[in-house]
C-alpha cells in the first residue's frame, strides 16, 4: 500500500526531512540565558581565592630561591617552583577549559629518557614553566579587580532589580542621590524605575561577566600553552620514537621468519634429504632402473632446495648475525664472496639489532655489486663507530661507475638507511676505485 502524500510528498519522506531547528532571537539579552554566562561569573568568582594562592606561593619561592642561588642552594627551590607554577598552569588550562570554554593545548610531556641532571637543565631553562610563573603571579592582582568587577556589578544590578521585593526592610526606603531631587526611593514610581534600571543593568552585567571572562582567557591562552615549535618538536619526537619500533619490529620479524625458516622447513627438507639418501643407498646395484633413477633425481633436487633455502634464510636475517654479532656475520659474508675481501670491524659494543642488521645488509649488497659489475680483483669493508654514528664502508679496485640509479640494490639501501636517519655516500669515478660509505646513528 503506497504511503499517503501530503502536498506531493509522502509522509515518510516528510518524516525524513529536516526540520528547522527553533531559535530564540533574544538580542542583547541572550547572555542571560546561556550556562557560559555563570560559568564565567564562578571562574572570575574563583580568580581571587586561586590568585592569592599561587601569588603567595610564587613570591615566596621566588623570593626564597634569589638570594640562595649564588650558593646553589637556591637552585631546588627554584625547581620546586617552577614544578608548581608547572602544575598550576596545568590546573587553570583545565579551569579556562571547563568554565569558559577555552582550549588550551597542553604541553609534551618532557622526555623520560634522560638523567635528574637534564631533566633539572630542562626546568630551569623552559619558558612555558616561566611563563605560568608571570600569569600565576598576574592572577593575584587580575583576581582581586575581576572578583571586585563581577561581585559589585551583579551584587548592584540584580540588588536594583528586586528593589520592590525588599525595600520595605528599610526604613524610609533605599538611601540614594536622585537625579530629580530627594534621597530616598520610597514611591511605587521610584521602585518601578529603579527596577527596571536594575534590568538593564543585569544585561549589562551579563555581558561584563563574558567580557571580563573573554580576557581571562586569552590571558591564559598566551601565557600558558606551549610554543608552536615545541609541539612540533614534540611531534618529530613522537613521529621519531614510533618509527624507531616500527623499525625494530620489522627487524624482529624477519629475526622470526628466519627462525621459522631454519627450525621448520629447512629441517624437514633435511630430513627427506636424508631419506632419499638412504633409499638411494638401498638400491645401488640397481642404477639402471628407473626408481634408481627418480630416487637420486629427488635427492639432488632436496639438496638444491635446502641450499636455496638456507640463502632465502640468509637473505632474510642470518642467524650468524644474531647468534655472534656484526663481525662474525660480515666474516662469513666476506668468506662467500667473488673476490678476496679484507674485513677491519671496530665496535666497542654491538648496536642496536636494527642498525646491525641495515650494516650487514649493506655489506651484503655492495659485494653483491662487486661480484657483479666491478671487475675488481680485491675488495675491503670497514667498520667503525665514530661517536653516536656507525660508519660502513665497502670499497673494491675495480673499474667504478656505479650509480644509485632509481630500482637499483643501492637505492634501495638508500631507502632502508632513511628509515633510521642515516645516509649512504657513494664515490665511484670512471675507472675506479668505488666506495660505498654508510653512516648510521646508534646512540652515544
Amino acid at each position: 500500500m503506497p504511503a499517503p502524500t501530503v502536498g506531493g510528498m509522502s509522509a515518510i519522506q516528510q518524516d525524513a526531512a529536516p526540520r528547522p531547528e527553533r531559535t530564540t532571537q533574544l538580542g542583547p539579552l541572550r547572555p542571560l540565558v546561556e550556562l557560559r554566562t555563570y560559568a564565567a561569573t564562578l571562574h572570575l568568582l574563583l580568580d581571587l581565592p586561586l590568585g592569592a594562592f599561587w601569588w603567595v606561593v610564587m613570591i615566596g619561592g621566588l623570593t626564597a630561591a634569589g638570594p640562595l642561588l649564588l650558593t646553589l642552594v637556591g637552585i631546588p627551590i627554584l625547581a620546586i617552583t617552577l614544578w608548581l607554577a608547572r602544575a598550576g598552569g596545568a590546573a587553570e588550562r583545565i579551569r579556562a577549559r571547563s568554565l569558559l570554554g577555552v582550549a588550551i593545548e597542553e604541553p609534551p610531556p618532557p622526555p623520560r629518557d634522560v638523567g635528574w641532571l637534564r631533566r633539572l637543565r630542562n626546568l630551569l631553562l623552559d619558558p612555558l614553566a616561566w611563563r605560568a610563573v608571570l600569569y600565576l603571579l598576574l592572577l593575584g592582582p587580575l583576581g582581586v579587580a575581576t572578583f571586585t568587577a563581577a561581585v559589585t556589578a551583579w551584587a548592584v544590578s540584580l540588588g536594583l532589580l528586586t528593589l520592590p521585593a525588599w525595600n520595605w526592610a528599610i526604613e524610609g526606603g533605599l538611601g540614594v542621590e536622585l537625579p530629580w531631587g530627594g534621597d530616598r526611593v520610597d514611591t511605587a514610581g521610584e521602585l518601578a524605575l529603579a527596577s527596571l534600571v536594575g534590568l538593564v543593568a543585569v544585561v549589562a552585567t551579563a555581558w561584563l561577566v563574558r567580557g571580563l571572562g573573554w580576557v581571562d582567557g586569552e590571558l591564559a591562552r598566551l601565557l600558558l600553552r606551549p610554543s608552536r615549535k615545541r609541539v612540533l618538536a614534540a611531534r618529530v619526537r613522537s613521529l621519531e620514537e614510533s618509527r624507531t619500533r616500527w623499525v625494530d619490529a620489522a627487524a624482529a620479524e624477519r629475526r622470526r621468519i628466519e627462525r621459522d625458516l631454519h627450525d621448520g622447513a629447512q629441517q624437514r627438507l633435511i630430513s627427506l634429504a636424508v631419506d632419499l639418501g638412504r633409499a638411494r643407498e638401498r638400491l645401488k646395484g640397481q642404477e639402471e632402473t628407473e626408481v634408481y633413477a627418480l630416487v637420486s633425481d629427488a635427492h639432488a633436487e632436496a639438496k638444491r632446495a635446502i641450499a636455496e633455502l638456507r640463502d632465502l634464510a640468509r637473505g632474510i636475517h642470518p642467524a650468524i648475525l644474531t647468534d655472534r654479532g656484526l663481525d662474525a656475520a660480515l666474516s662469513s659474508l666476506a668468506a662467500r664472496a667473488a673476490v678476496p675481501v679484507d674485513v677491519d670491524v671496530r665496535l666497542p659494543e654491538r648496536p642496536p639489532a636494527s642498525v646491525e642488521a641495515i650494516a650487514y645488509f649493506v655489506v651484503s649488497e655492495g659485494l653483491t655489486n662487486v661480484a657483479r659489475h666491478s671487475r675488481a680483483s680485491r675488495a675491503w669493508v670497514r667498520v667503525v663507530q665514530d661517536g653516536g654514528t656507525l660508519v660502513v664502508e665497502v670499497g673494491d679496485d675495480g673499474v667504478g661507475g656505479a650509480a644509485a640509479s632509481p630500482g637499483s640494490g643501492l637505492s634501495g639501501l638508500a631507502d632502508r638507511l632513511a628509515a633510521v636517519d642515516g645516509r649512504l655516500l657513494l664515490a665511484s669515478p670512471p675507472g675506479g676505485p668505488t666506495t660505498i660509505r654508510a653512516e648510521l646513528p646508534c646512540g652515544s
